[in-house]
Protein backbone atom coordinates (compact mmCIF):
# COMPACT_ATOMS: atom_id res chain seq x y z
CA UNK A 1 0.00 0.00 0.00
CA UNK A 2 2.72 2.51 0.56
CA UNK A 3 2.89 5.47 2.91
CA UNK A 4 -0.86 6.77 1.62
CA UNK A 5 -4.22 4.76 1.96
CA UNK A 6 -6.12 4.59 -1.32
CA UNK A 7 -9.78 5.16 0.10
CA UNK A 8 -13.23 4.52 -1.50
CA UNK A 9 -16.07 6.34 -0.37
CA UNK A 10 -19.16 4.92 -0.60
CA UNK A 11 -22.28 7.49 -0.69
CA UNK A 12 -22.24 10.60 -1.96
CA UNK A 13 -24.35 12.10 0.18
CA UNK A 14 -24.62 15.31 3.02
CA UNK A 15 -21.97 13.18 5.37
CA UNK A 16 -19.90 12.57 3.23
CA UNK A 17 -19.87 15.64 1.25
CA UNK A 18 -19.65 18.06 4.53
CA UNK A 19 -16.74 15.44 6.33
CA UNK A 20 -15.33 12.44 4.39
CA UNK A 21 -14.28 13.61 1.44
CA UNK A 22 -12.14 16.42 2.09
CA UNK A 23 -10.68 14.49 5.21
CA UNK A 24 -9.40 11.99 2.75
CA UNK A 25 -8.16 14.77 0.50
CA UNK A 26 -6.50 16.48 3.88
CA UNK A 27 -5.43 13.42 5.47
CA UNK A 28 -1.45 13.22 5.09
CA UNK A 29 -1.36 8.79 4.94
CA UNK A 30 -4.39 8.70 2.64
CA UNK A 31 -6.03 9.63 -0.15
CA UNK A 32 -9.10 9.90 -1.72
CA UNK A 33 -8.92 7.39 -4.49
CA UNK A 34 -12.85 6.21 -5.36
CA UNK A 35 -16.44 7.62 -4.83
CA UNK A 36 -19.41 5.40 -5.41
CA UNK A 37 -23.03 6.51 -5.73
CA UNK A 38 -25.72 4.81 -7.42
CA UNK A 39 -27.03 8.28 -8.61
CA UNK A 40 -24.81 9.09 -10.69
CA UNK A 41 -26.29 12.90 -11.66
CA UNK A 42 -25.19 13.36 -7.77
CA UNK A 43 -21.85 10.84 -8.62
CA UNK A 44 -20.83 13.44 -11.11
CA UNK A 45 -21.52 16.80 -9.24
CA UNK A 46 -19.80 15.75 -6.17
CA UNK A 47 -16.97 14.23 -8.14
CA UNK A 48 -16.02 17.66 -9.49
CA UNK A 49 -15.76 19.11 -6.09
CA UNK A 50 -13.78 16.27 -4.74
CA UNK A 51 -12.05 14.70 -7.54
CA UNK A 52 -10.87 11.07 -7.13
CA UNK A 53 -9.09 9.11 -8.83
CA UNK A 54 -12.27 6.65 -10.17
CA UNK A 55 -16.05 6.50 -9.96
CA UNK A 56 -18.22 4.01 -9.66
CA UNK A 57 -21.62 3.61 -9.81
CA UNK A 58 -21.76 -0.04 -8.63
CA UNK A 59 -20.13 -1.11 -4.97
CA UNK A 60 -19.22 -4.15 -6.08
CA UNK A 61 -17.06 -2.85 -8.84
CA UNK A 62 -15.29 -0.35 -6.06
CA UNK A 63 -15.03 -3.27 -4.00
CA UNK A 64 -13.05 -5.60 -7.22
CA UNK A 65 -10.86 -2.36 -8.02
CA UNK A 66 -7.20 -3.78 -7.08
CA UNK A 67 -6.29 0.18 -6.52
CA UNK A 68 -8.75 0.54 -2.80
CA UNK A 69 -7.01 -0.26 0.36
CA UNK A 70 -10.12 0.74 2.54
CA UNK A 71 -13.54 1.44 2.54
CA UNK A 72 -15.44 4.57 4.10
CA UNK A 73 -19.00 4.18 4.31
CA UNK A 74 -21.41 7.06 4.27
CA UNK A 75 -24.75 6.14 3.38
CA UNK A 76 -27.65 5.51 5.16
CA UNK A 77 -28.21 3.58 8.47
CA UNK A 78 -30.12 0.74 7.66
CA UNK A 79 -27.86 0.11 4.98
CA UNK A 80 -24.06 0.25 6.78
CA UNK A 81 -23.79 -3.53 8.02
CA UNK A 82 -24.61 -5.06 5.04
CA UNK A 83 -22.16 -2.79 3.42
CA UNK A 84 -19.38 -3.48 5.58
CA UNK A 85 -19.75 -7.27 5.71
CA UNK A 86 -19.37 -6.68 1.89
CA UNK A 87 -16.06 -4.90 2.01
CA UNK A 88 -14.92 -7.15 4.55
CA UNK A 89 -15.78 -10.57 2.39
CA UNK A 90 -13.20 -8.19 -0.32
CA UNK A 91 -10.75 -7.88 1.99
CA UNK A 92 -10.92 -4.14 2.72
CA UNK A 93 -10.75 -2.62 6.17
CA UNK A 94 -13.58 -0.17 7.12
CA UNK A 95 -14.62 3.07 8.62
CA UNK A 96 -18.21 2.57 9.23
CA UNK A 97 -19.86 6.34 9.88
CA UNK A 98 -22.10 5.99 13.47
CA UNK A 99 -24.17 4.34 14.27
CA UNK A 100 -22.48 1.33 13.64
CA UNK A 101 -25.96 -0.37 12.61
CA UNK A 102 -29.47 0.12 13.78
CA UNK A 103 -30.16 -2.56 15.95
CA UNK A 104 -27.47 -4.61 18.30
CA UNK A 105 -29.35 -8.21 16.78
CA UNK A 106 -27.47 -7.20 13.67
CA UNK A 107 -24.43 -5.83 14.51
CA UNK A 108 -23.33 -8.79 16.70
CA UNK A 109 -22.98 -11.00 14.26
CA UNK A 110 -21.12 -8.61 11.99
CA UNK A 111 -18.47 -8.35 15.06
CA UNK A 112 -17.87 -11.52 15.20
CA UNK A 113 -16.95 -11.49 11.15
CA UNK A 114 -14.55 -8.47 11.30
CA UNK A 115 -12.78 -10.81 14.46
CA UNK A 116 -12.82 -13.90 12.08
CA UNK A 117 -11.27 -11.42 9.07
CA UNK A 118 -8.67 -9.94 11.05
CA UNK A 119 -9.65 -6.63 9.17
CA UNK A 120 -10.20 -3.39 10.74
CA UNK A 121 -13.74 -1.67 11.29
CA UNK A 122 -13.67 1.60 12.95
CA UNK A 123 -16.90 2.92 13.70
CA UNK A 124 -17.21 6.85 12.90
CA UNK A 125 -18.01 8.55 16.38
CA UNK A 126 -15.62 11.03 15.22
CA UNK A 127 -15.50 13.02 18.80
CA UNK A 128 -13.24 10.29 19.72
CA UNK A 129 -10.87 12.30 17.64
CA UNK A 130 -11.52 15.87 19.28
CA UNK A 131 -8.23 16.36 20.92
CA UNK A 132 -9.85 18.01 24.04
CA UNK A 133 -11.59 14.80 24.90
CA UNK A 134 -8.76 12.92 23.81
CA UNK A 135 -6.95 14.82 26.10
CA UNK A 136 -9.46 13.87 28.84
CA UNK A 137 -9.63 10.55 27.97
CA UNK A 138 -5.49 10.23 28.73
CA UNK A 139 -5.98 12.30 32.14
CA UNK A 140 -8.98 9.78 33.64
CA UNK A 141 -7.31 6.76 32.62
CA UNK A 142 -3.77 7.96 33.93
CA UNK A 143 -4.05 10.54 36.63
CA UNK A 144 -7.61 10.81 37.77
CA UNK A 145 -7.32 7.42 40.28
CA UNK A 146 -10.29 5.73 41.19
CA UNK A 147 -13.23 6.99 38.77
CA UNK A 148 -16.16 8.28 41.08
CA UNK A 149 -18.80 9.64 38.92
CA UNK A 150 -19.44 10.76 35.10
CA UNK A 151 -22.18 13.07 34.10
CA UNK A 152 -22.30 13.82 30.63
CA UNK A 153 -24.80 15.73 28.39
CA UNK A 154 -25.97 16.37 24.59
CA UNK A 155 -28.27 19.33 23.69
CA UNK A 156 -28.94 20.14 20.24
CA UNK A 157 -30.03 23.55 19.37
CA UNK A 158 -32.99 24.76 18.02
CA UNK A 159 -31.04 26.74 16.21
CA UNK A 160 -28.52 24.59 14.60
CA UNK A 161 -29.83 24.70 11.44
CA UNK A 162 -28.96 28.25 11.20
CA UNK A 163 -25.47 27.46 12.40
CA UNK A 164 -25.18 24.71 10.10
CA UNK A 165 -26.07 26.53 7.25
CA UNK A 166 -23.07 28.90 7.84
CA UNK A 167 -20.64 26.72 8.46
CA UNK A 168 -21.23 23.55 5.93
CA UNK A 169 -20.99 23.71 2.63
CA UNK A 170 -23.58 23.85 -0.19
CA UNK A 171 -25.03 19.92 -0.34
CA UNK A 172 -25.64 18.63 -3.96
CA UNK A 173 -28.93 16.20 -3.99
CA UNK A 174 -30.20 13.78 -6.32
CA UNK A 175 -33.86 12.13 -6.53
CA UNK A 176 -32.23 9.40 -7.81
CA UNK A 177 -30.24 8.77 -4.50
CA UNK A 178 -30.91 5.52 -2.94
CA UNK A 179 -32.86 5.71 -0.12
CA UNK A 180 -34.47 3.07 2.53
CA UNK A 181 -37.66 2.08 2.83
CA UNK A 182 -40.06 4.64 4.44
CA UNK A 183 -39.06 7.25 6.38
CA UNK A 184 -36.82 6.39 9.42
CA UNK A 185 -37.74 9.74 10.73
CA UNK A 186 -41.05 8.90 11.21
CA UNK A 187 -39.94 7.37 14.68
CA UNK A 188 -38.66 10.24 15.87
CA UNK A 189 -37.64 9.09 18.91
CA UNK A 190 -35.49 6.25 17.65
CA UNK A 191 -34.39 8.27 15.03
CA UNK A 192 -32.82 10.91 17.30
CA UNK A 193 -31.55 8.15 19.57
CA UNK A 194 -29.70 6.39 16.92
CA UNK A 195 -28.07 9.96 15.12
CA UNK A 196 -27.13 11.79 18.09
CA UNK A 197 -27.58 9.66 21.31
CA UNK A 198 -24.99 7.52 19.38
CA UNK A 199 -22.60 10.51 20.02
CA UNK A 200 -23.16 10.82 23.78
CA UNK A 201 -22.84 7.14 24.75
CA UNK A 202 -20.08 6.37 22.86
CA UNK A 203 -18.39 9.25 24.53
CA UNK A 204 -19.37 8.74 27.96
CA UNK A 205 -17.73 5.05 27.48
CA UNK A 206 -14.96 6.66 25.91
CA UNK A 207 -14.46 8.76 29.52
CA UNK A 208 -15.74 5.93 31.46
CA UNK A 209 -15.40 2.42 30.15
CA UNK A 210 -18.55 0.00 30.23
CA UNK A 211 -22.23 0.73 30.65
CA UNK A 212 -24.13 -2.10 32.21
CA UNK A 213 -27.26 -0.54 33.90
CA UNK A 214 -29.97 2.28 32.90
CA UNK A 215 -32.87 3.96 34.66
CA UNK A 216 -34.24 6.40 31.99
CA UNK A 217 -37.08 8.58 31.92
CA UNK A 218 -38.19 10.45 28.78
CA UNK A 219 -40.26 13.81 28.73
CA UNK A 220 -42.04 15.37 25.91
CA UNK A 221 -43.41 18.54 25.42
CA UNK A 222 -43.51 21.49 22.96
CA UNK A 223 -41.77 19.61 21.03
CA UNK A 224 -38.71 18.68 23.03
CA UNK A 225 -37.57 15.46 23.37
CA UNK A 226 -35.31 14.74 26.92
CA UNK A 227 -33.80 11.75 27.80
CA UNK A 228 -32.52 11.90 31.53
CA UNK A 229 -30.45 8.50 32.01
CA UNK A 230 -28.85 7.07 35.31
CA UNK A 231 -26.61 4.41 34.69
CA UNK A 232 -23.84 1.99 35.84
CA UNK A 233 -20.28 1.39 35.10
CA UNK A 234 -18.74 -1.61 34.97
CA UNK A 235 -15.71 -0.04 36.82
CA UNK A 236 -18.43 0.75 39.78
CA UNK A 237 -18.90 4.49 39.29
CA UNK A 238 -22.21 6.10 38.65
CA UNK A 239 -23.55 8.55 35.94
CA UNK A 240 -26.00 10.38 34.32
CA UNK A 241 -26.69 10.83 30.29
CA UNK A 242 -28.77 14.23 29.32
CA UNK A 243 -29.74 14.09 25.65
CA UNK A 244 -32.29 16.37 24.83
CA UNK A 245 -33.65 17.49 21.46
CA UNK A 246 -33.65 20.62 21.15
CA UNK A 247 -32.68 23.13 23.54
CA UNK A 248 -33.98 26.81 23.05
CA UNK A 249 -30.60 27.81 23.71
CA UNK A 250 -27.07 27.52 21.82
CA UNK A 251 -25.43 24.21 21.41
CA UNK A 252 -25.12 22.28 24.86
CA UNK A 253 -22.88 19.92 24.55
CA UNK A 254 -19.94 18.24 27.46
CA UNK A 255 -19.26 16.23 30.68
CA UNK A 256 -17.79 16.44 34.18
CA UNK A 257 -15.97 13.50 35.37
CA UNK A 258 -14.59 13.15 39.45
CA UNK A 259 -12.07 10.84 40.53
CA UNK A 260 -10.52 10.30 43.77
CA UNK A 261 -7.43 12.53 42.30
CA UNK A 262 -8.82 14.92 40.53
CA UNK A 263 -11.46 16.01 38.19
CA UNK A 264 -12.83 16.89 34.82
CA UNK A 265 -14.56 19.42 33.07
CA UNK A 266 -15.07 20.00 29.29
CA UNK A 267 -17.08 22.04 26.93
CA UNK A 268 -18.00 20.29 23.57
CA UNK A 269 -19.60 22.90 20.85
CA UNK A 270 -21.66 22.15 17.81
CA UNK A 271 -19.49 20.05 15.40
CA UNK A 272 -19.39 21.68 12.74
CA UNK A 273 -17.00 24.37 13.92
CA UNK A 274 -14.28 21.70 13.97
CA UNK A 275 -13.59 23.02 17.34
CA UNK A 276 -11.43 21.30 20.06
CA UNK A 277 -13.19 20.73 23.40
CA UNK A 278 -12.91 23.24 25.98
CA UNK A 279 -11.29 20.85 28.73
CA UNK A 280 -9.90 21.68 32.19
CA UNK A 281 -8.39 18.49 34.84
CA UNK A 282 -7.53 19.24 38.13
CA UNK A 283 -4.83 17.10 39.24
CA UNK A 284 -4.72 16.86 43.23
CA UNK A 285 -1.40 16.04 43.30
CA UNK A 286 -0.12 19.30 41.91
CA UNK A 287 -3.30 21.17 43.01
CA UNK A 288 -3.13 22.66 39.08
CA UNK A 289 -5.49 23.25 36.14
CA UNK A 290 -4.22 21.03 32.90
CA UNK A 291 -5.73 22.06 29.73
CA UNK A 292 -5.24 21.29 26.18
CA UNK A 293 -4.50 24.02 23.13
CA UNK A 294 -5.75 21.90 20.89
CA UNK A 295 -4.99 23.65 17.49
CA UNK A 296 -5.83 21.02 15.04
CA UNK A 297 -9.22 20.14 15.53
CA UNK A 298 -10.30 18.55 12.60
CA UNK A 299 -11.55 15.80 13.83
CA UNK A 300 -12.87 14.46 10.35
CA UNK A 301 -9.70 14.25 8.98
CA UNK A 302 -7.83 12.97 12.17
CA UNK A 303 -10.44 10.64 12.04
CA UNK A 304 -9.42 9.67 8.29
CA UNK A 305 -5.69 9.71 9.64
CA UNK A 306 -6.61 7.66 12.68
CA UNK A 307 -8.17 4.78 10.26
CA UNK A 308 -4.83 4.95 8.24
CA UNK A 309 -2.21 4.53 10.88
CA UNK A 310 -3.72 1.28 11.98
CA UNK A 311 -4.41 -0.13 8.52
CA UNK A 312 -0.67 0.71 7.41
CA UNK A 313 0.99 -0.09 10.68
CA UNK A 314 -1.07 -3.07 11.45
CA UNK A 315 -2.37 -1.91 14.77
CA UNK A 316 -5.30 -1.53 16.86
CA UNK A 317 -8.07 1.26 16.06
CA UNK A 318 -7.55 4.53 17.65
CA UNK A 319 -11.10 4.69 17.42
CA UNK A 320 -14.48 3.33 18.19
CA UNK A 321 -14.31 -0.23 17.41
CA UNK A 322 -16.73 -2.87 15.90
CA UNK A 323 -17.20 -3.94 19.54
CA UNK A 324 -17.78 -0.59 20.89
CA UNK A 325 -20.14 0.14 17.79
CA UNK A 326 -22.56 -2.88 19.13
CA UNK A 327 -22.00 -1.54 22.66
CA UNK A 328 -23.10 1.63 21.96
CA UNK A 329 -26.34 0.21 20.59
CA UNK A 330 -26.92 -2.12 23.51
CA UNK A 331 -26.96 1.13 26.01
CA UNK A 332 -29.28 2.52 23.35
CA UNK A 333 -31.48 -0.20 23.41
CA UNK A 334 -31.82 -0.76 27.35
CA UNK A 335 -32.48 2.91 27.11
CA UNK A 336 -35.35 2.22 25.36
CA UNK A 337 -36.14 -0.59 27.01
CA UNK A 338 -36.20 1.28 30.36
CA UNK A 339 -38.03 4.26 29.08
CA UNK A 340 -40.92 1.87 27.79
CA UNK A 341 -41.23 -0.62 31.37
CA UNK A 342 -40.14 2.50 33.33
CA UNK A 343 -37.69 0.11 35.33
CA UNK A 344 -33.89 0.09 35.16
CA UNK A 345 -32.70 -2.08 32.49
CA UNK A 346 -29.55 -4.04 32.19
CA UNK A 347 -27.36 -3.46 29.27
CA UNK A 348 -27.56 -6.31 26.52
CA UNK A 349 -30.04 -7.74 28.26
Amino acid sequence: MGERLRIGVLGAGPIAQIGHLEACRKAVNAELYAICDVAEDLLERVAAVHPPVRTFAGYEAMLADPGVDAVIVAIADEFHVEAARQALAAGKPVLVEKPLGISAAECAPLCREVEASGLILQVGTMRRFDPGIAFAQRFVREQLGELIALKAWYCDSAYRYSMTDTLQPVVERSASARRPPGDPKDDRRRYLMLGHGSHLVDTARFLAGDIVRVSARLVETAGILCWFVACDFAGGATGHLDLTMSVRMDWHEGFQVYGSRGSVLGRTFQPWYLRASEVECFSAADRAYHRPLGEDADFFRRQVEGFARAVLDDTPPEGATAADGLAALEVIEAIERSVATGSPADVGG
